[in-house]
């Protein structure tokens, strides 16, 4: 049991250290206890099903002939909010950054940049479903 609290802090310290994640993903946690058990996965549950398909509508208005940038841009800020609220730093980041291309009409880049996010998006699912993985294991092994 001690070894499985030890893995979990080292993965936990590493979504931080790798600035994948920030100070709001701790405020969320904080709100599970004993009443609300699972309380942060299935926020995150909600995020992913939420995010998967912003980015959707995403690359799909990007590849449109025109691109859709209204529509782009409407569905990234909406993105970038829900990665804030979740604490889903490097997300947030790149949102913002491909805003910044749209912005410069850098269509080109911004379509690298979108790949980039997917990437990090991908990346945090998987960290985050090791995570909770390992905390079900450790309320498994029981006090």
């Amino acid at each position: 049991m001690e070894g499985l609290k030890h893995e979990i802090a080292v993965v936990r310290k590493s979504l931080f250290d790798e600035e994948l994640l920030n100070d709001n993903y701790k405020e969320i946690e904080q709100l599970e206890d004993d009443d609300n058990p699972g309380f942060l996965e299935e926020v995150f549950d909600s995020f992913w099903s939420n995010s998967t398909q912003l980015l959707a509508s995403i690359e799909e208005d990007m590849y449109k002939t025109p691109p859709d940038y209204i529509s782009m841009d409407k569905n990234l800020h909406q993105l970038k909010g829900s990665s804030a609220s979740v604490g889903a730093n490097k997300i947030r980041i790149t949102v913002d950054i491909i805003r910044e291309h749209l912005k410069e009409e850098n269509l080109e880049i911004a379509k690298g940049s979108l790949r980039k996010l997917k990437m990090e998006h991908t990346t945090l699912k998987f960290k985050l479903d090791d995570y909770f993985q390992l905390l079900k294991q450790l309320g498994a092994a029981g006090p």
